[in-house]
């Protein structure tokens, strides 16, 4: 798979589940997000590790490795060698979950079918997984939501960021358009996956709540994933958003 071919796939899968952030038309559609937030978990074909050389193989360069115990994740920062969209994959880490509830995650996990183990789309090809029950889901909630939120989504892209400097447009003026579009941001430094450095204004819009069908059939809306739209707060700043966007406490870059 080619890069451009990947990140098409990527973003089909990503409007397809977020139908609200597909029909918007506040810039246009060609405009590439800054970088691309995906999630999956420490297990098998999932890694990080394991997902690498196939990222690397599509012109990625690993740029950071950092780790955010606070939040039981391993982000994994890479650069596009000929611009376009950076990548930054967080990997829960299974182990900070109770052995129960690790054991249950890893339990849907290990029902994937062998053949949904392999290739190079593995990040864009939905959950590959049975879907957990309503109270499995409740339980990892509780825990920690990244998981829940892996439980019902698997590895995927979780949300896209866009730079306004590129959009073109101030923070105030976009936050204004999405508000009248519907979506409002939360109220902090957030986004789902981990929190955001200081040197970047940061608004996070959780997508519109979508309706899941659990195992046993019983169905409830959940908002899994959103948009982020990041301002620099020193003009003269020049490094691209992806790099500035971990707070200072989670540069402490792994060996």
């Amino acid at each position: 798979m080619h890069r451009d071919e990947f990140i098409q796939q990527l973003w089909l899968d990503y409007v397809h589940t977020h139908p609200d952030f597909g029909a918007l038309r506040l810039w246009p559609v060609s405009t590439p997000a800054d970088y691309l937030t995906l999630v999956t978990l420490n297990h098998g074909a999932f890694s990080a590790q394991a997902l690498s050389p196939a990222l690397v193989h599509m012109g990625y360069r690993p740029i950071g490795h950092y780790a955010m115990a606070d939040k039981g994740l391993l982000i994994y920062l890479l650069a596009p060698a000929d611009g376009g969209s950076w990548l930054v994959l967080a990997e829960l880490q299974t182990g900070t979950l109770s052995k129960p509830l690790r054991e249950s995650l890893l339990d849907l996990v290990q029902q994937t079918h062998p053949a949904d183990g392999k290739g190079q789309n593995l990040l864009c090809r939905g959950r590959p997984w049975p879907m957990p029950s309503w109270t499995l889901y409740q339980r990892l909630d509780a825990a920690h939501p990244l998981a829940a939120w892996l439980a019902v989504m698997g590895p995927r892209l979780h949300h896209a960021g866009f730079d306004c400097e590129q959009l073109g447009k101030p923070l105030d003026a976009l936050d204004e358009q999405l508000l009248q579009s519907g979506l409002a941001h939360m109220a902090d430094q957030q986004n789902g996956v981990f929190g955001v450095s200081n040197l970047l204004e940061h608004r996070f819009y959780p997508a519109t709540p979508q309706k899941m069908i659990f195992s046993q059939g019983d169905e409830h809306r959940l908002c899994l994933g959103g948009l982020a739209i990041v301002q620099k707060q020193l003009g003269s700043n020049h490094e691209p958003v992806a790099e500035l966007l971990l707070p200072l406490h989670a540069r402490c870059e792994m060996a």
